[in-house]
């Protein structure tokens, strides 16, 4: 226990450092690039910085784990400590569990930030830049619904509410009538016009039949479930969903037989991309060596941050090709993890094997 708790703390310190320093620069390089362009307001400034630091842990948080776990292993061998602890008879095993176990329970309340507004800092911080203000409307919507052809002129996803609204009706390929409002906002679960106007066709067009009618509507509901967030994300093709807007639009999409491959790839993206990391400190464990008399250190760290850079560069450009729908989510987010899942496993497997016929 004390052995676990040495371990565990001197690897929480490092990878905290590794990734302050990691937001640090990230932000810092940011902020050099674009403080031209960002708005005079003090606060404005602030919040730009504080959500692109969200982003920054976002992007940059698995990897300080894995190099927080480099740092910690070549700390215990320069110290000696490695050696002191299978000495005692602790094996590998015993050795590695703290890295696992801080790990996969860091990698879960990463994947629950996602849950939250943490998902969108990117966004939220790009808005400040180039509007000024972090909520952008998304503007000149047009998507089918229900057998309906709905526009918006200006969507505001995190105000539920939207300007400029048609809705054209249609049955077969005949438009039955128009709606047209000028503002609509989002309540339980509808979307609610207090005014609007609607026009309907005549049933004939003949010279002799009726003409178009108008009238005026009142406290209309619509589009059933269809959440600002999801329309926002859906239809502008942006990929930064939160795990819950990303769970409701595959479920609605799907009853709509619309594609939702790129939500798909999103949700591998949240859930099962991060799971690389306890899988590369696994591999990386077993390859360190345990003293400094057997291996530079400081060549195989070297070594070890530059093959973690490569497989991140890898993975991550297999997730944008998810995105862009050139490949499969699943060839281009589920295999790869599942490959680094296997080869860890292997490898674990193997050195407990061997450990336990030295003992023996």
């Amino acid at each position: 226990m004390l052995t676990f708790k040495y371990i565990a703390l001197h690897y929480l310190k490092y990878f905290l450092i590794v990734l302050f320093a990691l937001v640090f620069f990230m932000v810092g390089f940011d902020f050099i690039q674009v403080s031209k362009n960002l708005p005079d307001s003090a606060n404005l400034v602030v919040i730009y910085v504080v959500f692109k630091s969200f982003f920054a842990i976002d992007m940059m948080l698995p990897l300080a784990l894995i190099f927080g776990m480099i740092a910690t292993k070549v700390h215990l061998i320069r110290s000696n400590a490695l050696v002191a602890f299978y000495s005692l008879g602790y094996s590998k095993t015993d050795i590695l569990k703290p890295f696992v176990v801080i790990s996969g329970v860091t990698i879960i309340i990463y994947i629950a930030l996602h849950t939250t507004a943490f998902a969108r800092a990117d966004e939220y911080s790009n808005n400040i830049r180039s509007n000024s203000q972090f909520i952008k409307p998304t503007s000149k919507l047009f998507f089918t619904y229900e057998d309906q052809y709905i526009y918006f002129g200006d969507l505001y996803p995190l105000q539920e509410r939207a300007e400029d609204i048609r809705i054209f009706r249609v049955e077969g390929d005949e438009l039955k009538d128009l709606v047209v409002a000028k503002e609509a906002y989002y309540h339980d679960e509808y979307w609610h016009i207090k005014e609007a106007s609607r026009m309907q066709k005549p049933q004939s067009l003949s010279l002799l039949g009726e003409g178009i009618t108008l009238t005026q509507e009142h406290n209309l509901k619509l589009l059933k479930g269809f959440r600002p967030k999801i329309l926002d994300q859906v239809y502008e093709g942006k990929v930064n969903f939160t795990i819950i807007d990303a769970i409701d639009a595959m479920l609605l999409l799907e009853d709509q037989n619309i594609n939702t491959d790129k939500i798909r790839s999103a949700l591998y993206r949240m859930f099962i991309h991060p799971f690389f990391v306890p899988s590369l400190i696994i591999i990386i464990f077993f390859f360190v060596p345990i003293s400094s008399r057997f291996l530079n250190v400081s060549l195989f760290s070297f070594g070890a941050i530059l093959a973690t850079l490569i497989i991140w560069a890898i993975l991550f450009m297999m997730i944008e090709l998810s995105n862009t729908k050139t490949i499969p989510s699943e060839i281009g987010v589920v295999l790869p993890v599942l490959i680094l899942f296997s080869i860890s496993i292997y490898i674990w497997q193997k050195n407990c094997i061997n450990c336990h016929l030295k003992a023996s």
